[in-house]
């Protein structure tokens, strides 16, 4: 081998060394954690180990930031919650019709004003030969009364006629979701596609729905975020506010869910904190989280056809960062080689808008008994990414050495 060579290929080596064996940059916090300033005060750098009263201080840490309200959801609250929850306002409960909806008039040996009408999207039910009867906001029977009062009053009948008014299919209703919710947005709730039509439930008289329910409005714009004041959200109906108490929907208690119109606004406000009691699954929580991962360069045994694959997973609202590590199969395999891993979480903070980067490892995280005090909440649109250990990247770093040789002894080069 010529001298050339010889310094060509301890140059790669010593590039490629450097390269694989240099200190990365380790990603910092960008939000104030250790002062309780993040989203989560999860968000904290692994400090006081040795400090019994420093571990498990999120919880505290957050109370210490909530707005002026409600307390938390906690269990000895839920006797009080169920009593909220069931005070709805005057004239939202029950099922009210709305823009849209079709509905069932009878009036016995009456072919003039029997048959099926939609709400107009001026709100009233539009029939013949009288004028306009107000429907948006009402009860069947409220617009029953008023046609039979019309009747009367038009001169079609001398008495008082029987009058019959059922709902036959309640339409979409079209609504506006703002406040402390992940996709602030109008969404539309309600209605069913034509592939899950009953047939029967189309044949018989009378309907009835859960999908145009205020659940379902804050549900599809994304779900409350953990700073939201559930004992206040506001309703806006007709220039009219309504304050309704939504704890009952975490809390597991009884509560009334309010039907909602097109043309409502919901407003959802924060407590400027995160509670941890709002992490979990409910009505009116995340349907879940997709959590966009990148995996090891070496996995597991068995780890590739399980998790390269598929670069998005499904988790459950209320997942932990490690959690979800252990999900994405970035733990275990043989400790000599693997037991160094680190994983590094990519978030945002759905306040601010600022992003957050984390990174933790793996085998100081599963031998922490503080864990749960540094272990973050994942939130709607996070990003993990594996990293392989040191060993397994020295490991690479002299596999492409000896390529890179092997390719430079060749006569010729």
């Amino acid at each position: 081998m010529t001298f050339p060579t010889l310094t060509r290929a301890a140059g790669a080596l010593s590039l490629l060394l450097a390269a694989g064996c240099g200190t990365p940059h380790q990603p910092a916090n960008l939000e104030p954690a250790t002062r309780g300033g993040a989203y989560q005060a999860q968000y904290r750098l692994p400090e006081g180990r040795g400090d019994a009263g420093a571990l498990l201080r999120s919880a505290a840490m957050n109370v210490e930031r909530c707005a002026d309200g409600a307390g938390p959801i906690a269990d000895d609250t839920y006797a009080s919650v169920s009593k909220l929850s069931g005070d709805i306002p005057r004239g939202l409960g029950g099922e009210l019709l709305s823009r849209g909806d079709l509905v069932d008039l009878r009036v016995p040996q009456d072919e003039t004003f029997t048959g099926t009408f939609v709400v107009s999207r001026d709100g009233t039910l539009k029939l013949p030969f009288i004028a306009p009867v107000p429907a948006q906001g009402r009860t069947t029977d409220q617009v029953a009364s008023d046609i039979r009062g019309a009747l009367v009053g038009g001169g079609f009948y001398a008495a008082t006629p029987a009058v019959s008014l059922l709902v036959a299919d309640f339409a979409p209703a079209h609504v506006a979701v703002a406040g402390a919710v992940f996709e602030p947005q109008p969404v539309q709730i309600g209605g069913v596609s034509g592939d899950r039509i009953d047939s029967l439930r189309q044949a018989a008289l009378g309907a009835s729905t859960e999908a145009r329910n205020l659940s379902a409005a804050i549900r599809n714009a994304g779900g409350v975020r953990p700073d939201a004041d559930l004992a206040r959200v506001r309703l806006t109906r007709g220039g009219t506010n309504y304050v309704l108490d939504l704890r009952g929907m975490i809390a597991g208690s009884a509560a009334d869910d309010v039907m909602l119109l097109t043309g409502d606004q919901i407003h959802v406000p924060s407590r400027h904190c995160f509670q941890d009691d709002l992490m979990r699954p409910s009505p009116i929580s995340p349907p879940g989280i997709s959590l966009y991962l990148s995996n090891l360069t070496q996995p597991a045994t068995g780890n590739a056809i399980s998790a390269i694959g598929q670069t998005v997973r499904e988790v459950p609202y209320g997942t932990r960062f490690m959690q979800a590590v252990v999900d994405a199969n970035c733990v275990g395999g043989a400790r000599a080689t693997s037991a160094n891993r680190s994983a590094a979480l990519f978030s945002r903070n759905p306040v601010t808008g600022v992003s957050v980067v984390i990174e933790r490892s793996i085998e100081d995280m599963r031998a922490r008994a503080d864990r749960d005090d540094y272990d973050p909440y994942l939130l709607p649109g996070d990003s993990i990414a594996c990293y392989d250990s040191g060993m397994t990247n020295l490991a690479e770093v002299g596999r492409v050495v000896g390529t890179v040789t092997a390719g430079l002894l060749v006569p010729g080069l």
